[in-house]
């Protein structure tokens, strides 16, 4: 059992993970390739395959067992078995032409010369065992020397190891056997020497240790037996027992709890499980001088000292198969880098997996990572997805060219309602402008000067006052040039209306009533976006999760269904004034007010109606960026359809801009429509 787990850590030492097993088929094989698999499955290995040499059969199952280790991936077989069993396994391995495999010996053939001959050297170059560390017993080597079967103590013991030693057998007198007269007669003039690097000699001289430090152990037991004291004896009688006249189980008293130090140098006691401390060589199989194997001693393995210690190896005397000097890998599957995770392969063993790359999002730091780990939030995996790098944020910026640009273009834009605000004040006493309301139209332009101006506000970082008023801003804004814009339709329609004799509606032709409705159609809106403010306000947010990899830093409008309702409103009073222009587009009107209002509305519902499916497609700054879009076409419409004709009749056309002229072309139209219109003049300036 020891044996097999100091097998066990020695293949765990090199780090092989995939080995196979072959034991023989007896007692001895089976209990001692069972705790190696047990041992090497604890530790996280695998084993390939398990193969017993099957003694019943004369070729031991050679055939099969050689198959098997050929075609496994396996580099590494463990052998628990004795040499002899070995043999015809070795070789088969030689006629299928089996090499580039390391086998690990048990002690049973670790340093036997029975393998060790240049025949098995391409199967078994590079062999490493585990054996029993023989030391020397002093003054065994002259006692050996002088024993001798006629002269010794104990003859017939002697006889019995001479015998065995040179292979011979003393001719007993009254025996006539033919068989043992075939048999070699030892004569007695047979030498130690001659054989003490023999297969046989070293074999029997294997046990001596261990018979050695027995007598050594049972003579301290009895020794501390006969000294005993009284109070300090046996665990049972608590008193000391007779040296003559003892039983077995008082003696085993003392043999478990016995330490006693050879002349060796070996300390001898009995742990908790009765095992003793064991010393073990580690060897290796090289090509000699010779011509054949050597087991060359690599290392040891003292289970009395610590774990971490027991196991002491030279790497640099190692040599491998073929003389190899880098230690060969032995694996299933080939290590999992950093970035990837270890997947089972169903229905195959532990070390045997695929490497799977982590999911987005995910990293691993280590080698044959089982799991891999998600980033924090504010984080994202690096390209080999072996550490986490913090995110890019995204917000369109002033730094942005995208940013910039739309800036650039928003105030610039912003100048165009001045210019024509100053242009209009400067010929306010003109009849176009008087024809068209010089109030509204100064409020209206006022109006869209803030419309280019409210773009900026979505441009930069998103800070809570931003994400508070962008929204705000824009719909007031707006709801005021969309509500002079009503206004202007519903006064020429009121207007013209009122020019009918008898019409009750010339009182409501007053300026007083346009700035009624544009202050009702503010009001409506301001208090919906103060509502919104209050119990929902729009606040910034971090979304991860639109793009991976990024941060987008962006305001979350707190009630979808208030930053709908305020576009819905616009949208609404873009609609009554596009219908209410679009019905009075035949009035006699000299400078065709009604259609210019028309074309506005048309042009600004096109742009809001196209925003919307255009800002869900979009992410990130771009969703920004399509709104302020929207924003400044809308506006621009609004400035062409209703101002560019004015001013170009004003600037280009002055001869039409006189009060002859718009007399003359009213009369014109009521000529052709068969309208008699009255007090043109006075309702003219009101519109």
């Amino acid at each position: 059992m020891a044996q097999s787990k100091e097998l066990a850590k020695l293949i765990l030492h090199f780090g092989w993970t995939w080995v196979g097993l072959l034991a023989a088929n007896n007692d001895y094989g089976q209990q001692g390739i069972q705790p190696i698999s047990q041992e090497i499955i604890k530790a996280g290995a695998c084993v390939a395959f398990t193969e017993y040499i099957i003694l019943g059969q004369s070729d031991r199952n050679a055939p099969h067992i050689v198959k098997v280790i050929k075609e496994s991936t396996a580099k590494v077989i463990v052998v628990f078995s004795l040499d002899v069993d070995l043999v015809p396994v070795m070789n088969e391995m030689l006629i299928q032409n089996v090499e580039g495999k390391v086998f690990i010996a048990n002690a049973g053939w670790s340093k036997t010369t029975l393998l060790l001959n240049g025949n098995y050297f391409q199967a078994l170059s590079g062999t490493v065992g585990i054996g029993t560390s023989y030391r020397v017993i002093p003054g065994l080597s002259d006692f050996l020397n002088k024993t001798h079967p006629f002269t010794s103590l104990g003859q017939n013991w002697v006889k019995l190891f001479w015998e065995q030693v040179f292979s011979c057998k003393f001719h007993e007198k009254n025996s006539t056997s033919a068989l043992e007269s075939a048999v070699k007669v030892c004569t007695g003039n047979e030498t130690i020497e001659s054989v003490k690097n023999s297969n046989t000699f070293v074999t029997s001289l294997k046990y001596i240790n261990n018979f050695y430090a027995a007598v050594n152990v049972m003579a301290k037991a009895l020794e501390d037996l006969k000294q005993c004291k009284m109070g300090k004896g046996s665990v049972s009688l608590m008193k000391c027992t007779n040296i003559w006249n003892f039983n077995p189980w008082q003696l085993l008293y003392y043999i478990r709890n016995v330490r006693v130090k050879l002349t060796t140098g070996r300390e001898i006691y009995f742990d908790e499980n009765g095992g003793t401390p064991e010393v073990y060589d580690i060897v290796n199989w090289q090509m000699g001088t010779g011509g054949s194997m050597e087991s060359i001693k690599v290392g040891s393995y003292d289970t009395a000292t610590s774990v971490g210690q027991a196991l002491d190896i030279n790497s640099s005397l190692f040599l491998w198969a073929m003389g190899d000097k880098e230690v060969p890998r032995s694996v299933c599957s080939e290590s999992c880098s950093p970035g990837y995770r270890k997947s089972a392969i169903p229905g195959k063993p532990a070390c045997c997996f695929e490497c799977v790359q982590c999911l987005q999002g995910e990293i691993s730091t280590q080698t044959d990572s089982i799991d891999c780990i998600k980033c924090p939030w504010d984080q994202w995996p690096n390209s080999q997805k072996t550490s986490c790098l913090p995110k890019a944020t995204e917000f369109l910026s002033y730094e942005d060219v995208l940013g910039t640009s739309l800036a650039a273009v928003s105030v610039l834009s912003s100048f165009t309602p001045c210019l024509i605000l100053k242009l209009l004040r400067h010929h306010k006493q003109s009849p176009i402008v008087k024809a068209n309301n010089y109030s509204l139209s100064c409020l209206l332009l006022v109006s869209l000067f803030f419309c280019f101006l409210c773009s900026l506000v979505f441009i930069g970082y998103p800070h809570p006052e931003k994400c508070l008023l962008r929204q705000a801003s824009f719909g007031l804004v707006f709801t005021v040039c969309v509500s002079c814009i009503l206004a202007k339709t519903i006064m020429v329609m009121l207007a013209f209306a009122a020019t009918r004799p008898g019409s009750i509606l010339r009182r409501w032709t007053t300026p007083q009533v346009s700035y009624m409705i544009i202050f009702t159609c503010f009001m409506l809106q301001f208090v919906l976006c103060l509502t919104w403010l209050s119990l929902a306000p729009p606040f910034p947010q971090y979304n991860t999760q639109t793009k991976p990899g990024l941060i987008i830093v962006e305001c979350n409008e707190g009630s979808p269904i208030a930053l709908w309702t305020m576009f819905g409103y616009l949208f609404l009073l873009a609609t009554i004034s596009f219908i209410v222009a679009f019905l009075a587009r035949r009035l006699p009107d000299s400078f065709n007010e009604a259609q210019f209002i028309t074309f506005s509305m048309l042009a600004f519902l096109s742009v809001w109606v196209s925003f919307i499916p255009a800002s869900l497609s979009a992410q990130g700054k771009y969703t920004v960026a399509m709104e302020i879009f929207a924003i400044m076409v809308s506006s621009w419409a609004l400035v062409i359809c209703m101002f560019l004709p004015k001013c170009l009749i004003i600037v280009c056309r002055p001869e039409m801009n006189t009060r002859e002229y718009l007399m003359k072309k009213i009369r014109d139209q009521n000529k052709t429509n068969g309208v008699q219109i009255l007090n043109v003049e006075n309702h003219s300036e009101s519109i």
